[in-house]
């Protein structure tokens, strides 16, 4: 049996359950997230509170961990298997990667047998669902880490299990939600790759999800999502409909605030002089950049490109964009002194909370609209591809913190090219806001911000904490979770049946 490196040596063991494992999938937007948990727990219930967190990963990605959790979190590396469809360093392939992961079961086993007593949670990617069916056998509670909303989440599941007729929803007819409140509708351009793709069983993501994801998920003892109350609970009990009676949604976010300031991040020092740059327009005019990004994964057309360019020109604001660096494209247009586009690391959280930016142009990723509404932005919502539309809808049309792009992002949307002077009347209508109905998206967008604050006070981690520790002394309710995991059928896998 393969074993597991000790990378960091974990803190002594005690005699009871007083430790939890945090198991990330090996990609940086889902690491990042569970490191902030990893720091979170180890801050506000290690040392006195007697909580030893231990994160495990990969050899090949023991650095990048290392340089973002405290040293009293332990740091174990698994060995990775070799696997002949998976050639070093290829994280990117999907699904082969998330397939191959499959092979850690056996030293992740290793590791939970080695040590002295059973720790009290596990939480795990959703990915890696291998680690339920080993979590189970060793007695010990599984907690899922999805990396969204529990507003695109339940919305996904719904659609997915419930979805309308083929043929019943008109092209650009809004319908209603199962589940959700009637306020909440969707149209036929909106609905996510993903649910669109869940009836298409030939495909292998949807074949890897099933077979490895979606009913190990379900049988985990509560989902971990990384939001708070205030942004999300409104649909926390529809998400819980979807796993094992008992089981919770937790909110333990924005786990970038619960982590504190523990984690280094990659270019630290700025490289692209981004804050000296906004320093200077918040000393002439505070709120007054329009910041803009569609992440590192995004990838965007070169003519779109084009369009957004002379838009942000012709809006008459100061703008910082960051533009992926991968991208072989040159601006058609000279930014001048108020436009400043940035190719390599942009640190996205100060420059959010810089005074001088005033509204965020954003792809919709779940982590940007929680750095973006933690830091009181409101948001020019642009989806691209995944739960993207979801989470723009969520921003604009509910919490009103935004305003919409005017772009289809979803399965059944066609490709479309948003022009320059549509561009600028939007940079226009999020960052000067049209009078009483901007100012009231922008006060909108403070209380969440206000909200995500108070939120981390309150400290989601401590009640997730005591309910683990409580679970295991009667045992009730875990045991009733467990029973009915071999009788309730996956709701998901029944949908498509």
């Amino acid at each position: 049996m393969a074993t597991a490196e000790a990378a960091r040596p974990a803190a002594p063991a005690g005699s009871g359950r007083e430790h939890v494992v945090v198991f990330p999938f090996m990609t940086k937007g889902h690491t990042l997230p569970l490191l902030h948990l990893a720091s979170a727990l180890a801050a506000r219930h290690g040392a006195d509170g007697g909580l030893r967190v231990t994160v495990l990963t990969t050899p090949g990605n023991l650095a990048f961990a290392r340089r973002r959790v405290p040293a009293h979190v332990g740091l174990v590396a698994l060995p990775f298997p070799a696997h002949p469809e998976l050639p070093p360093g290829s994280q990117s392939l999907f699904p082969a990667f998330p397939r191959a992961t499959a092979m850690l079961r056996e030293p992740f086993a290793g590791y939970l047998a080695s040590l002295p007593a059973p720790p009290l949670a596990l939480v795990s990617d959703f990915f890696l669902g291998f680690t339920q069916r080993v979590a189970s056998d060793a007695g010990v509670r599984r907690l899922t880490f999805r990396g969204m909303s529990a507003f695109s989440l339940a919305l996904c599941f719904s659609l997915a299990t419930r979805p309308p007729p083929a043929g019943s929803i008109e092209d650009g007819a809004p319908f209603p939600v199962p589940g959700f409140p009637e306020s909440v509708t969707i149209t036929k351009d909106e609905v996510p790759h993903a649910v669109a793709q869940a009836a298409d069983l030939d495909d292998p993501v949807t074949r890897f999800l099933f077979e490895e994801v979606r009913d190990w998920g379900y049988r985990s003892w509560g989902v971990l999502v990384n939001s708070f109350d205030a942004l999300d609970g409104d649909y926390a009990a529809i998400l819980e409909s979807f796993y094992l009676p008992g089981a919770r949604a937790w909110f333990v976010g924005p786990l970038f605030l619960a982590a504190g300031e523990s984690q280094e991040e990659d270019g630290d020092d700025d490289p692209e002089g981004c804050l000296p740059w906004l320093d200077e327009r918040a000393a002439r005019r505070p709120g007054s950049v329009v910041y803009v990004s569609f992440g590192m994964q995004v990838h965007v057309a070169a003519a779109q490109l084009d369009e957004l360019a002379h838009g942000l020109v012709g809006s008459s604001h100061a703008f910082l964009w960051a533009v992926r660096s991968s991208d072989a494209w040159s601006p058609p247009v000279d930014a001048g002194p108020e436009g400043k586009i940035a190719r390599g690391w942009v640190p996205q959280r100060p420059v959010l909370a810089h005074p001088a930016v005033g509204g965020f142009v954003s792809h919709c990723g779940w982590n940007s609209v929680l750095e973006s509404l933690a830091a009181g932005r409101p948001m020019l919502a642009w989806p691209v591809m995944a739960e993207q539309a979801a989470n723009a809808k969520h921003v604009a049309d509910i919490l009103g913190a935004g305003v919409r792009a005017g772009v289809k992002a979803g399965a059944n949307a066609a490709p479309e090219l948003v022009g320059r002077a549509q561009v600028a009347g939007k940079v226009w209508e999020l960052m000067d806001g049209g009078g009483e109905a901007g100012r009231g998206m922008r006060a909108r967008a403070e209380r969440v911000g206000e909200a995500a604050r108070a939120a981390v006070g309150d400290g989601g981690t401590s009640r997730l904490v005591d309910e683990l520790q409580r679970s295991y002394g009667g045992g009730g309710g875990g045991r009733q979770r467990e029973a009915a995991a071999s009788a309730k059928p996956n709701v998901l896998q029944r949908a498509t049946e």
